[in-house]
């Protein structure tokens, strides 16, 4: 297996920056006596973002028992408020569907 000088550049520029913005927001956050109101807007939306950005893709690639399994777990975290219920319900989902799909 040979390696490829380009490939190992642009690996390491993304890790810099990857690394740089990361710092640099922690930096800004830190020497801001006040957070902005918008800014705080902006950074409670990161997490709903972000978990958009995972089940978004299985939803809409997966068959009928991804779709299932997820509008499950929607249900129940819309429902209860605690989190060992919507991974109980997500592993029944899951028995569930290897018990049909088999």
């Amino acid at each position: 297996m040979t390696i490829d000088s380009h490939m190992l550049l642009v690996i390491l520029a993304a890790a810099v920056a990857t690394y740089a913005t990361r710092i640099g927001g922690y930096i800004l956050i830190t020497t801001m006596k006040r957070i902005p109101p918008r800014m705080e807007a902006a950074l409670a939306a990161v997490p709903a973002a972000v978990l958009t950005t995972l089940v978004a893709p299985a939803f809409f690639t997966g068959g009928w028992d991804t779709k299932l399994a997820l509008v499950v777990a929607l249900v129940v975290g819309l429902r209860v408020s605690h989190t060992w219920m919507l991974v109980a319900a997500w592993a029944v989902v899951m028995a569930w569907r290897h018990t049909i799909a088999g």
